[in-house]
């Protein structure tokens, strides 16, 4: 199990070397790291978060007020032998 857990901290070692030695001095020259494509998908994804975002806040300002933790009370049955 520790040669597993030791094994496993090498390659994220690895990992954050490769990304150390290639995509930093990329990114310091003006490279980007994503293709075009790539840019798309995340432009896509912060599109959808943020329209997710103010659904939740519209559904919110619709109910009044946002419900809170401390708006339902937990029934948590009583064992009589146990008290």
């Amino acid at each position: 199990m520790v040669a597993l857990i030791i094994g496993m901290l090498v390659c994220v070692g690895l990992a954050l070397a490769v990304v150390a030695l290639v995509a930093v001095p990329a990114r310091r020259d003006g490279r980007d790291l994503l293709t075009s494509k790539g840019e798309e998908v995340v432009s896509a994804l912060k599109e959808r978060q943020q329209s997710a975002r103010q659904r939740l806040e519209r559904d919110d300002t619709e109910d009044g007020e946002a419900a809170t933790d401390t708006d339902v009370s937990p029934t948590v049955p009583v064992d009589p032998a146990r008290s």
